[in-house]
């Protein structure tokens, strides 16, 4: 009897220590590489940051009010631009590696309220037309009606997909110094345009967004210079925030006019917020002018030319009352990305008619970014 209770309690200890030898070979979870911070000169004294991890296909979580990032902030998918100090903290998370140490770079950005921080002035000295900065302007491309109904297929610059046409680009710096975008009627009838965006390669969080534009107009035409959350990816529409700082459809009219807005939950479409400025006797919006808004937090202001005279206004929360599940996203720390386009139908202009003469010409002078 004593020689088989020996027996078993040997064999129960040998069990236990195969089982911790085994649990002890088990392989341990790597944390994922801390973020690299990345910085680039931009102007004015500012910066564009970037976040970078060398684990493959590690997710980069950051705040920007110092506060310590988790799975729920704000995913990093764009370079952005720094013009204000503010302190960047970020983790990496890849799928069974554990969450990796924070990395924190502190901005001590001190630039004079009005400086010009950063630009793109469609410059082109070269005698031919030429690709709008790939380093900052991506495309949509495709017939996908984007969520309006609109009937024209974007293209993409050098695309040789039907109905594009490489040859007649919808999207160009010209040798005059003006990006060209081009709404064109194809002989089979269809409608080629282009949407140029920044998405992914550059975004603005706060300050004067302007640009100087001479729109197209007709019967079925839609330009606009808007942006979008870099959450949209994620957050989908409208919880990724719009602003749009130029829009406008169809003919002149007298007063011609330019509509400013912001879409987010609880105020799209019909209860939207937006408002239209009336141009001054004598100006349609087939001339020169200046587009912008001042966004600063909890507020976004539209302005025509000028920019001490903003014509409309948007606060959190007043400008959300009476809003059923109204929620301002603009101050999440996400920067928003910038689109130049021009939209042919829709279900905001309609279709063209008999009255609309292709091609129709959008130009820009030149996108600009001031502190506030």
């Amino acid at each position: 009897m004593r020689y088989k209770t020996a027996g078993v309690t040997g064999l129960l200890i040998a069990l236990i220590l195969a089982s911790a030898a085994c649990t002890s070979a088990q392989p341990v979870s790597e944390a994922s590489a801390a973020p690299v911070v990345i910085v680039k000169a931009a102007q004015g004294g500012a910066v564009v940051a970037s976040l970078s991890s060398t684990t493959p296909g590690a997710t980069i979580y950051y705040t920007v009010d110092g506060t310590t990032p988790t799975a729920a902030s704000p995913r990093f998918e764009s370079p952005f631009l720094v013009a204000s100090p503010l302190t960047v903290k970020a983790i990496a998370i890849n799928a069974g590696d554990r969450v990796s140490v924070v990395t924190t770079k502190t901005f001590a950005t001190h630039i004079h309220s009005g400086t010009l921080v950063w630009q793109d002035e469609f410059s082109n000295s070269t005698g031919t037309n030429q690709q709008p900065d790939p380093a900052v302007w991506g495309y949509d491309t495709g017939a996908r009606g984007f969520g309006n109904h609109e009937l024209e297929d974007y293209c993409a610059w050098g695309s040789a997909e039907a109905p594009c046409d490489p040859a007649q680009p919808n999207a160009f710096v010209g040798t005059d110094g003006y990006l060209h975008i081009i709404a064109r009627k194809t002989v089979a009838g269809t409608y080629t345009s282009a949407r140029m965006k920044t998405q992914g390669l550059f975004g603005v969080r706060y300050g004067r967004v302007e640009a100087r534009i001479r729109v197209p107009e007709g019967q079925g035409i839609w330009p606009a210079f808007w942006s979008l959350g870099n959450n949209i990816a994620t957050a989908g529409w409208p919880a990724c925030g719009e602003m749009d700082i130029m829009e406008r459809v169809n003919s002149a009219l007298s007063p011609d006019w330019n509509e400013g807005s912001v879409h987010g939950p609880g105020f799209t479409g019909d209860v939207g917020l937006g408002k239209k400025y009336f141009f001054p006797a004598g100006q349609t919006a087939a001339g020169w002018h200046t587009y912008g808004v001042i966004w600063t937090k909890d507020s976004a202001a539209f302005f025509v030319d000028d920019p001490a005279k903003p014509y409309v206004t948007y606060n959190n929360p007043s400008s959300l009352s009476g809003l059923s599940g109204a929620v301002w996203p603009f101050d999440g720390g996400e920067s928003q990305f910038l689109i130049l386009n021009v939209a042919v139908g829709g279900d905001w202009p309609g279709a063209p008619d008999g009255t609309t003469v292709f091609p129709k010409e959008m130009l820009v002078d030149y996108v600009r970014v001031y502190t506030n």
